[in-house]
């Protein structure tokens, strides 16, 4: 099976949005649809609303936003989109092929994002300057924020896991800002814990310039991130799928590394350095 097949018709649907200037209501439906897949192209206008969580109405207006007549006209479209062949027919294998065949067209719809180096790389040179650098990851998110921390911390002198909610999370953001923090590196994944979102906006009233790894152009961090990097959660099984996020952090953090190459390999001798000494590893 070719992979570029499996990406396609996401693909087809997100350029339906592109260079759209979208409501937030809006971009919920944008997500549901992106979300659900072919699944939503044969959903009536309010059940699309009670499955995006707003009125039927706004679905209607959503559709004429996208220059359809209405709602039909988009559905019509949908079905088109996510068609995966003349009689919609694939040859995916099982359900657990199909699931690692869809990670493999997220990545391979990652690394065509990544045609731009110029943003990355700046991107990259703004978190290697925050000292410290928060990351912020709650719930699912968490143990991608502490794998991104793990590695940072060997070529950052300060990297400040966020990975609990509640009243702490504002104080531990407000102290990063305070210590000199200049940006927020956040992993903002399905379901979008509320804490997240509130702590994005908290951020950004600190003055972070704020970072988000998230799984769609159409997330509910696109309204609260300065930067934003999507990148695909795999769904075809029962919890979700990270390989997508997981490649982006590590190539976000490349890019920190290049930020400041000589520093980089200062700090990376020392720790192989400490480590020898210290006999961590067998190998």
């Amino acid at each position: 099976m070719n992979e570029e097949a499996v990406a396609e018709p996401v693909e087809r649907v997100l350029d339906l949005f592109h260079g759209v200037r979208l409501t937030p209501t809006q971009r919920r439906i944008a997500h549901c649809l992106v979300q659900h897949g072919p699944t939503v192209a044969y959903l009536s206008a309010a059940e699309v609303a009670e499955l995006a969580g707003v009125s039927q109405p706004s679905v209607t207006r959503f559709a004429v936003a996208l220059g359809h007549d209405g709602y039909p006209a988009l559905r019509r479209r949908l079905r088109e989109l996510t068609a995966d062949g003349p009689d919609g027919a694939t040859d995916a294998g099982n359900e657990l092929q199909q699931a690692v065949r869809t990670e493999i067209g997220n990545l391979d719809r990652l690394a065509g994002q990544l045609a731009d180096r110029d943003r990355i790389a700046e991107t990259g040179r703004v978190l290697a300057a925050s000292r410290p650098l928060p990351v912020l990851g709650l719930r699912a998110a968490a143990p991608l924020a502490a794998y991104f921390a793990y590695f940072a911390a060997k070529v950052h002198p300060d990297v400040r896991v966020l990975d609990d909610g509640g009243s702490l999370l504002t104080d531990r953001l407000e102290q990063a800002a305070a210590a000199g923090a200049g940006a927020l590196l956040a992993f903002v994944l399905p379901r979008y814990p509320r804490e997240t979102l509130d702590a994005l906006r908290e951020a950004r009233a600190a003055g972070l310039t704020v970072v988000a790894i998230t799984d769609s152009p159409v997330s509910p961090a696109t309204e609260h991130a300065d930067v934003l990097l999507p990148a695909a959660v795999g769904t075809d099984l029962v919890f979700d799928l990270h390989t997508a996020p997981m490649a982006l952090a590590m190539v976000l953090l490349q890019a920190i590394c290049d930020a400041a190459p000589a520093d980089t390999q200062r700090r990376l001798e020392a720790f192989e350095a400490s480590a020898a000494r210290r006999q961590l590893f067998l190998g």
